[in-house]
């Protein structure tokens, strides 16, 4: 009789359980999905991770995992970390893992962009994010960014700026010859252009009109480091102003 071997059961699955929230190990402090957190990274000589939690589920042994979603400091980004971008910023990745929850640190608050700027005091658990960033090929949305001053840099938030009282545009101290200490002491400011226009309004007869001028500035591509567009400024109070685009023509 030929002889037979029985067949090979498969272990179950552990069954898994959503839960609604999650309190971090050591504190008080309660996390759900849709807080941003801090993670422990593997190099303690680097800052903690930062993540959006998607989902906290637990198995039968109870272990506790969160599905997140990554937060990139821009240093960690394919272009790496250029001068307009500021301490606190991030980016907001496609990339999406599952971590234990006992790696969570603390929690931490990230802001749009037009919120951060808005804060009187800037915490150690405040951050911003203005950009999504796509993990596998550096592509940012959106992927171009107003610019201002001379210089044609966007707005960084930790950088002090004035704002001409003419054309309403925004300048860095030390790209119209200020320190920071002069910047901060001044009452009134007019940018060269506005005063040299001042001048010739003067000469010829005609009276200052600001408001109804219209100053350009332009677009950084994020993506191919120049300038796609003129953007028309139609009114700003702040680094977040009003646009209309206006094809932009360039000789190579």
């Amino acid at each position: 009789m030929a002889k037979t071997r029985p067949g090979l059961m498969a272990k179950p699955k552990p069954a898994k359980k959503d839960l609604d929230s999650y309190t971090i190990r050591g504190t008080t402090k309660v996390v759900r999905a849709g807080d941003c957190v801090l993670m422990r990274p593997s190099d303690t000589g680097k800052p903690p991770y930062v993540a959006r939690i998607e989902k906290i589920e637990s198995d039968a042994r109870n272990n506790v995992k969160v599905r997140v979603r990554w937060y990139y400091r821009p240093e960690e980004s394919i272009g790496g970390r250029r001068q307009f971008h500021g301490a606190k910023e991030l980016f907001l990745s496609d990339h999406f893992d599952v971590q234990s929850a006992h790696t969570i640190e603390g929690k931490c608050i990230v802001h749009s962009f037009k919120n951060y700027t808005k804060l009187e005091n800037v915490g150690a658990e405040d951050y911003y994010c203005r950009f999504e960033y796509k993990a596998a090929t550096g592509a940012f949305i959106p992927d171009r960014v107003a610019v201002y001053c001379k210089c044609e840099m966007p707005y960084n938030p930790d950088d002090l700026m004035v704002q001409c009282e003419g054309c309403k545009d925004w300048y860095h101290p030390a790209c119209v010859g200020m320190t920071i200490e002069e910047a901060k002491k001044l009452e009134h400011f007019v940018c060269s252009e506005c005063s040299d226009d001042e001048v010739k309004r003067a000469e010829n007869g005609f009276s200052s009109s600001p408001a109804a001028e219209v100053k350009t500035g332009s677009y950084l591509c994020l993506t191919h480091h120049e300038p796609l567009y003129t953007v028309c400024i139609i009114s700003s109070r702040s680094p977040t102003p009003h646009f209309c685009l206006l094809p932009r023509v360039f000789t190579h």
